[in-house]
């Protein structure tokens, strides 16, 4: 089977990953298409990507040769990019940028805004991959950034949604909430977090186990889970942001305590040299804003906690000093981006993050974007800002790896955890089905089917009154409860399909999909809905009944927000650039999970 040139380069990015030394791996027997590797259920804990990675041994054939790919026309690629690395050079650093809640299509609305040595400079040198969709859902920061470089769905990594109803505990929890570990540099209160829950390796974790522990491997965030979830198991730290101290913080789950150069980083307070900024449009011309992202007060914004609508934002939480409320209003700004650049370039300093042959992984995961894109949506002058922004501040981390470590020694690869759907209200007035559904609705309607469907006649008490355990709303997972389905005799099969069908009575609902379909897989792989909802059920933390929401719609107060599976939030980024991989523009299908 020829190979596809996404195909290709996907695969010659993780060929040069396993050199060492001048050694290659050995040559798979038999290619894959990259369409079977998305509709393949079997990407057991790790990709393609990290299985090549354990062969690496002997090499006895040579790479293929290069396959024709769509190019950029000419004058678009970079007259200026840098010789790349011999290909027999194992690259020294793996440097991942996630920008949470970006969507593919800021680079058409975008893109020609942006600065020469931050996205563009990915776009002209890198391999861009313009139909990257997530193939599960729900979409959501946790699922998305576990995917990224496990390059395994949900139903494998076990990160199900940022939260889900644990039967063992009997409550619901966060992905990445730990007990047994404590919270270094943060707030008393703060709960530890760790990797713990996360059922993947990680490409850092294999890359740990091939190199005996050689390998450096750090991830950073403003969030817990998007510094855990791409580390892996193995890292040797993560690090995030304390909205409650305005400090970079991890746990002891990496260490007994914070590393001296990030004690001293705390130290000198960095997050309160921001208490007052002015958050600025970027670009002078405000017409340029409105001609592509509209009026800067638009109604749907207006909520009640999102007072301060429009240009300038003073970045102070409402407070005359630095505290719990201006650390919080920071992490929605640019201002903590600019904050994760600095700590990053510390963390390649300070760790000599690419200093040798063994390859390093650093994973820089940007959440300002995220929380900026929930208060204002998409459409708004906020996201337009904030992402020509971010556009600059990657630029300023890749200028600083160039200098540190060499781009040429270096594979960047660039992508998100989801994207984001319009603002209901927003999606209304321009005659698209935008609106938002009452949670309280639905467990009403399957309480009362279940009730009607599987009460014993004559009885006072209502023995049904504990079938139905828990809803997770935003990822529409319904729990049974199994011992009173068992104690009662009742068929599971049939009450997932009495409250799949009572969930549909309430507006706004469009499908459901059962435990009993999604384990049997019963299921079209045509079904692009159908397969999104089995990649991410997981049988041991998922619920009895999956359902699917309309398109434009959101079950939450969230001005904007995202999970479902519909393209506005499942298509985003995907770009390569380093030794080894063809600059080009692919126009077949991948996902993130290829990663």
């Amino acid at each position: 089977m020829q190979a596809t040139p996404g195909w290709y380069h996907a695969r010659t990015f993780i060929v040069n990953l396993c050199q060492r030394d001048g050694i290659m791996p050995v040559a798979i027997g038999r290619e894959i298409s990259l369409m079977s590797l998305l509709r393949s259920r079997l990407r057991r804990c790790a990709s393609l990507c990290l299985s090549l990675l354990l062969v690496c041994a002997t090499w006895g054939s040579a790479q293929p040769s290069r396959p024709q790919s769509n190019r950029p026309a000419a004058g678009q690629a970079s007259a200026a990019r840098s010789t790349p690395a011999s290909t027999t050079v194992r690259p020294r650093l793996v440097l991942l940028i996630v920008v949470d809640q970006f969507r593919e299509d800021y680079f058409n609305r975008f893109g020609d805004l942006f600065g020469q040595n931050g996205l563009r400079r990915l776009l002209n040198e890198g391999a861009w991959w313009v139909n990257t969709n997530f193939d599960h859902m729900p979409t959501e920061t946790a699922p998305g950034h576990a995917t990224l470089l496990t390059g395994a769905w949900p139903a494998e990594t076990g990160i199900v949604g940022n939260t889900w109803y644990e039967r063992e505990s009997g409550k619901r929890v966060d992905n990445s909430e730990d007990t047994s570990v404590k919270i270094l540099g943060g707030a008393g209160d703060e709960r530890g977090a760790s990797p713990r829950r996360l059922l993947a390796s990680t490409l850092g974790d294999e890359l740990r186990l091939h190199t005996a522990g050689r390998a450096k491997v750090i991830g950073i965030s403003a969030k817990d889970r998007g510094a855990i979830m791409p580390a892996g198991r193995h890292a040797n730290a993560a690090y995030w942001f304390s909205a409650n101290t305005g400090r970079i913080i991890s746990s002891t789950y990496y260490f007994n305590g914070l590393p001296a150069w990030v004690q001293q980083f705390n130290e000198a307070k960095p997050s309160d040299k921001f208490f007052g900024a002015k958050w600025e449009r970027l670009l002078k011309d405000e017409r340029e804003y409105v001609r592509r992202a509209g009026p800067d007060a638009a109604e749907w914004e207006n909520t009640p906690t999102d007072k301060n609508i429009t240009f300038p934002h003073t970045i102070d939480g409402g407070a005359s000093a630095p505290n719990r409320q201006f650390y919080d209003d920071l992490t929605g700004s640019p201002y903590s981006n600019d904050l994760l650049v600095e700590f990053a370039k510390l963390a390649i300093t300070n760790e000599n993050l690419g200093a040798d042959a063994d390859t390093d992984v650093l994973s820089v995961s940007f959440s300002a974007n995220d929380y900026v894109g929930h208060r204002f949506g998409p459409y708004s002058q906020e996201v337009m800002d904030i992402t020509l922004r971010t556009d600059r501040q990657i630029g300023e981390l890749l200028d600083f790896v160039d200098q540190r470590v060499g781009l040429r020694n270096t594979v960047v690869a660039f992508s998100s955890d989801h994207g984001v759907a319009p603002i209901p209200e927003h999606a209304a007035r321009l005659n698209l089905p935008g609106a938002r559904i009452d949670p309280n609705g639905i467990m009403t309607a399957v309480k009362n089917a279940v009730k009607a469907r599987f009460a014993k006649p004559g009885e006072d008490k209502d023995t049904t009154a504990d079938y139905v355990q828990e809803f997770t709303p935003k990822t529409g997972n319904v729990y049974l409860n199994w011992a009173a389905l068992k104690r009662d005799r009742i068929d599971r099969e049939e009450i997932e399909r009495v409250a799949g069908e009572a969930a549909l009575t309430v507006p706004g609902v469009a499908r459901y999909f059962t435990r009993t379909q999604l384990e049997r897989e019963a299921i079209s792989p045509a079904d692009p809905i159908a397969r999104r909802a089995l990649h991410g059920f997981n049988a041991q933390r998922s619920g009895d009944v999956v359902l699917i929401y309309q398109p434009f719609h959101l079950i939450v107060t969230y001005t904007a927000d995202h999970s479902s599976p519909y393209s506005y939030d499942t298509h985003v980024p995907l770009l390569l650039m380093g030794a080894g991989v063809a600059a080009g523009r692919y126009t077949e299908a991948a996902t993130p999970a290829d990663l």
